[in-house]
């Protein structure tokens, strides 16, 4: 091993970025603390029965609800005659159902498979065929893409849910109206022997629930995912990975948290997907057991109702991704919420841009402080310092329990300030790839670091910056170009909104930079752009090609999909 590499080495060993976490937080967490995610909800319905647990549309879910209607879920599940262990999908978006369904799935013993509702049939019917889910909790609006596959898919039991079933009388009654008569957003569908919500709590009631042994190593959840090589599959975690991420969570959130009033519940936004893994844990579990509530946002795409939702709240807490801050912060509605209480904004999923963490602190008072993590991850692996003042550009150090080391094509670690791919070894990472052992050796090391496919650097002081990922890399007459520095340059440009780089293809330089734009100002024009990146990049960096949109791809959470805009150029 080189001198270099040992003093890396000796670096990782010492867990130097220790030396820089904010006061009271800890080097490690318990990581035993609950045996499983069913204890640890089963004590914030014990602690917390009174308190509203989530909020929609003027109406309170409480936790007192939330596992009275959960247990009697469960029953019904335990009465179809399934398996501990078998696979129960969960297809919705943010409503009362969702974690109501997620607490029933995990404390009857079986293993909760989070969908997408936005999912093709073909991309439905793969992960259900994959994940071999013999029941599935679907939202009626997304009922016709299960029926198509239905005769395909190993799934034989459907509950069926609504957007305005738990809202009450009338508000329940007016919603699902709309919805499926005046703004039609439930196409017709025909799932014989499909069970209504409703009447599976119903059933569930009178049947006995058998509390199931569930313990560390039991799965929790196949949160599927790309991964680092686009094929969707399932990543593994097991009840103790979710259970330490909470904690982990718990412990860095606790210097922002003390600008909370004592004894003040902690509100907040739900705009992220449940379904997701970064909304799975920072919005749904993380608040169950702090005691906190969720704002819940059915559809954080439409803003004024978003902006209408928060009017009513104090909002204290809030993980979003770049793109919706952006959003948010630039929408004519943004005043109509009073953001003073807010202490915590939380960026993940996409790297947070210098320009939208600027005029975020500018509207709130509040810095984003950006953390990363993936859904092999359970996702939390990084986070700045909660209690930061200002945007850093990092994703901060590696929270409590959690190594991260960066290494070269063969496994090696790189010399103190050079650029690797980021690994990550904790009790958070993920036991593997469900029923593929291939790609779990291709993406885990022998002394269990997980390869996370994203290129970084690592200063003296153990915060780590993402250059980008390994396959987005750009190599311009053999020169990298790291798409998100390109990206983070332009935003920064008056009349940007939006903006992508990808590479293409060059008779010259082998690859160039081609840049999508979608305009703030609709008179920007290409030569003035071109006239920026002359100003604030190399001339290796600057796009080629420029091309303006009206929109960019992004998938559910609001990430940008480089590929898809690659693909199809």
């Amino acid at each position: 091993m080189s001198q270099n590499s040992k003093i890396l080495m000796e670096t990782l060993m010492d867990r130097i970025w220790l030396k820089h976490y904010s006061e009271g937080v800890p080097a490690d967490v318990d990581a035993n603390a609950y045996p499983s995610l069913v204890e640890l909800m089963d004590e914030a319905f014990k602690k917390y029965s009174a308190r509203p647990a989530c909020k929609m549309m003027g109406k309170s879910l409480s936790f007192a609800q939330m596992d009275e209607q959960s247990r009697a879920l469960a029953a019904y599940f335990q009465s179809l005659g399934l398996e501990k262990g078998d696979r129960i999908a969960v297809m919705m978006p943010n409503v009362f159902q969702y974690p109501v369904a997620v607490v029933a799935v995990l404390r009857a013993g079986y293993v909760l498979v989070n969908v997408n509702p936005l999912y093709t049939a073909r991309e439905l019917e793969h992960q259900l065929k994959d994940s071999g889910a013999k029941a599935i909790v679907i939202l009626e609006n997304f009922a016709a893409t299960l029926a198509h596959v239905m005769s395909s898919v190993p799934t034989k039991h459907v509950v069926l849910a609504s957007m305005g079933e738990m809202l009450g009388f009338p508000l329940g009654l007016i919603v699902n109206y709309v919805v499926r008569h005046v703004k039609k957003m439930v196409p017709a569908f025909e799932l014989p022997g499909a069970v209504r919500f409703k009447d599976a709590l119903a059933r569930g009631r009178g049947t006995p629930y058998k509390t199931p042994t569930v313990g560390p190593n039991d799965i929790a959840v196949l949160q599927y995912t790309g991964g680092t090589t686009g094929v969707s599959k399932g990543a593994v975690l097991l009840h103790r990975n979710l259970v330490v991420n909470v904690m982990q969570a718990d412990a860095w959130y606790q210097p922002a948290l003390k600008g909370v009033p004592a004894g003040e519940q902690i509100h907040t936004v739900c705009a992220l997907p449940l379904y997701h893994i970064f909304g799975f844990t920072a919005n749904l579990m993380l608040s169950m057991h702090m005691g906190g509530c969720n704002i819940m946002i059915p559809n954080p795409r439409d803003l004024p109702a978003v902006f209408k939702e928060l009017s009513k709240h104090r909002v204290h807490s809030m993980p979003a991704v770049n793109t919706l801050f952006m959003a948010m912060a630039r929408h004519p509605d943004f005043n109509t919420v009073d953001w003073s209480h807010l202490v915590m904004s939380v960026g993940g999923g996409m790297a947070v841009q210098q320009a939208t963490a600027k005029l975020w602190l500018e509207k709130t008072g509040c810095p984003i402080v950006e953390g990363y993590g993936l859904s092999e991850t359970s996702p939390v692996a990084s986070c700045n310092p909660t209690d930061s003042k200002e945007y850093t550009g990092t994703i901060g150090l590696p929270v409590s329990n959690t190594e991260m080391a960066l290494l070269d094509d063969e496994g090696k670690p790189v010399p103190q300030g050079g650029t690797g791919e980021i690994a990550i070894r904790g009790p958070q990472v993920m036991a593997g790839y469900w029923q593929r052992p291939d790609e779990t050796a291709k993406v885990m090391t022998a002394d269990g670091y997980f390869r996370t496919g994203d290129i970084g650097t690592m200063d003296e002081r153990g915060f780590f910056r993402i250059v980008d990922r390994k396959k987005d890399m750009i190599l311009v007459s053999g020169f990298n170009v790291y798409p998100s520095e390109v990206e983070d340059v332009v935003t920064l440009m008056d009349g940007v909104l939006e903006a992508a780089a990808v590479g293409v293809a060059d008779e010259r330089s082998g690859e160039a930079v081609k840049l999508f734009i979608v305009k703030k100002d609709p008179n920007l024009t290409e030569a003035q752009v071109r006239a920026y990146c002359e100003a604030n990049l190399t001339g290796y960096k600057r796009p080629k090609v420029i091309e303006f949109r009206t929109d960019l791809p992004k998938s559910p959470v609001g990430k940008i999909l480089r590929r898809e805009l690659r693909d199809k150029t």
